[in-house]
């Protein structure tokens, strides 16, 4: 069947960022916003303690929610599908001003919840009207409690702009303006962008061009070290003070309770990690022999593998959305349908060409109650599987988007299930059809990258993380110290099966400058593993599964993980049982890789 590439923007806002429709609605969204602020301050629990008071309150939050997430998903989507529209960043201020001021508002909402004596409130949480969405009303409750004065917050909140953004907003600037040299085969010397270096560093089929890149790459970090030196401590300094301000006993609090997760969860996925990663350094070590070293180098671990006269496989836009259609099916008839219909009515943009920003995501209409997908269709098998991992995320929105408004927020965590999940079935698909075993051991190591990302990359980051919290708790944290924690977390992830490490690897990953969410590494593992645990039960008992997985998709809003997975799975996610289940079927393609090359030396 033949699908169109590219998205139909002028349905939602016709005329771009300098649409009229688009003013209009951020003008009436101003004046919502007064009206709503006027209602807030004006309502008082132990004067009007009706439901309906409670409801308009909740309504006006919704209504003005959507209209700014439709806002400014437009302007995102609009920005990144045309990146010379300068315009589109004068918008998006307009845009993020009204979020700044509904957040204001927010914490004096909080504020008025906390001030409802706890009998009161229980029973006002028990009214039919409210019950369905007790649990965000009592998680945002019991928040509230840790606020401070309101004036105190709105200082915070104005102080974060220069402050904890302002840290993080250097990093980007630092980045945007480095440059990583490199000499190819004939002489010429060339400056690559960070994110050309990267891709280059780590996807080029030549050890010595990898070797080159990663040596200039790491001398580059260590020249701009000293900044990123400074930024880190003191954007985390400037977050550990607002922890203690706001009564934290520690750094993992606030990052486990946004992933509505416990410290037992935590510990026991990582300790499932680190007792069965085996199969992971075994394929490291495997992938070192075919490439004749004794130890992969750090910039080699993610290589790709290519044996023999191995083709890689390219499928056109329509090829691929067929196959991610055809084996959705295979799961289940409304995934399958869904995705059908995303691609017949143009949301994703796919196509192949300049001006458009690098990467992939899922994005949410809210006001049409549909998803949009970004990325760019370049015919690799892993742009398939990068299609069928964003319309995982867009299912996931769908089979929400009839739930209570409040219900349909789900933390990152368990933001990866339902992408993931997907992404594993077009793979498993993707490894099944290989036509020899040559490519199928070259599908099965991009396969397996995910994996080491996973298990060994992602928990030498939180490895470091944690211990460099705990050390900038006592004062800064010298350069020559963050390279000393880096590597060392390195060699303990990775089992101390490198050649080579990255010691500044503290300065090149983005996630550890991100001033919006905490600890922004172990959630990327526990969804990934939380999602292969799902699949593991899937296979167990696959007729009827596709409904029992979409009701656990619909709680991921409205319950804390541990309580989902019992609900759902019948499983303590405090034990290592569940999430070994998920990395065995991992390391099952870990050992089929290892078999497949020995059989072909």
């Amino acid at each position: 069947m033949k699908y169109v590439d590219t998205w139909d923007l002028e349905t939602i806002f016709p005329g771009g960022t300098n649409s009229k429709a688009l003013q209009n609605k951020l003008e009436a969204v101003k004046e919502e916003i007064v009206d709503y602020q006027k209602v807030l301050q004006e309502w008082d629990y132990n004067k009007d303690s009706s439901v309906e008071a409670m409801q308009d309150i909740l309504n006006r939050q919704e209504k003005i929610g959507k209209s700014l997430g439709q806002s400014a998903t437009f302007v995102q989507m609009w920005h990144d599908a045309y990146m010379n529209d300068e315009h589109a960043n004068v918008v998006m201020g307009q845009v993020m001003d009204l979020f700044s001021e509904m957040r204001k508002l927010s914490n004096t909402f909080t504020k008025k919840l906390v001030a409802i004596a706890d009998r009161d409130w229980n029973e006002f949480m028990e009214t039919d009207a409210l019950k369905e969405v007790s649990f965000v009303l009592n998680e945002t409750r019991e928040d509230g409690k840790r606020l401070l004065s309101e004036e105190e917050e709105k200082l915070i909140a104005e102080l974060n702009k220069d402050g904890l953004s302002a840290w993080s907003r250097l990093y980007d600037t630092t980045v945007s303006i480095m440059t990583i040299p490199f000499i190819d085969k004939e002489g010429k010397k060339t400056e690559l962008s960070v994110g050309q270096a990267m891709n280059r560093m780590y996807a080029d089929p030549d050890p010595e061009v990898r070797k080159q890149i990663f040596e200039n790459w790491e001398a580059a970090w260590e020249k701009y070290a000293p900044i990123f030196a400074d930024t880190i401590n003191h954007l985390d300094g400037y977050r550990i003070t607002l922890q203690k301000a706001h009564q934290r006993k520690d750094h993992l609090e606030e990052p486990l309770e946004y992933n509505r997760m416990s410290k037992e969860t935590l510990d026991a996925m990582w300790s499932a990690v680190a007792n069965n990663k085996q199969p992971f350094i075994a394929f490291l070590n495997q992938k070192a022999k075919l490439f004749g070293m004794e130890k992969l180098g750090w910039q080699d671990v993610d290589a790709p593998v290519a044996l023999g006269d191995v083709k890689t496989t390219s499928l056109t836009y329509d090829e691929a959305c067929d196959f991610v259609i055809e084996n959705f099916d295979s799961f289940g008839p409304k995934l399958s349908g869904f995705a059908k219909h995303a691609l017949e009515n143009r949301w994703v943009e796919a196509e192949d060409r300049p001006n458009k920003r690098p990467g992939g995501y899922c994005t949410s209409l809210p006001e049409f109650d549909e998803s949009r997908i970004f990325m760019t269709f370049t015919g690799s098998s892993s742009d398939t599987s990068t299609l069928a991992h964003e319309l995982g995320h867009a299912f996931h929105s769908h089979v929400m988007m009839d739930l209570p408004y409040l219900n349909q927020g789900y933390a990152m965590n368990v933001a990866e299930t339902a992408s993931t999940f997907a992404e594993t079935i077009i793979s498993n698909a993707t490894v099944a059809n290989a036509k020899t075993d040559a490519e199928k051991a070259s599908l099965l190591n991009t396969k397996l990258e995910n994996a080491t990302a996973m298990f060994l990359n992602i928990h030498a980051r939180f490895l470091f993380e944690d211990a460099f919290y705990k050390e900038r708790a006592k004062g800064i944290v010298s350069e020559k110290r963050l390279n000393e924690l880096m590597t060392e977390a390195q060699k303990e992830a990775y089992g101390d099966s490198l050649s080579s490490y990255h010691p500044h690897f503290w300065c090149s990953k983005l996630h550890f400058f991100i001033d919006s969410v905490p600890f922004y590494n172990f959630p990327y593992t526990f969804g990934y593993l939380f999602s292969l645990g799902i699949y593991a039960e899937y296979l167990k008992q696959p007729a009827g599964f596709e409904d029992k997985y979409i009701a656990l998709l619909r709680d991921t809003g409205s319950m804390k993980v541990e309580d989902l997975a019992k609900k759902h799975l019948n499983v303590d996610l405090t034990k290592e049982d569940f999430w070994r289940a998920g990395i065995e079927l991992v390391a099952r393609d870990a050992e089929e890789f290892i078999h497949l090359t020995n059989e072909m030396k």
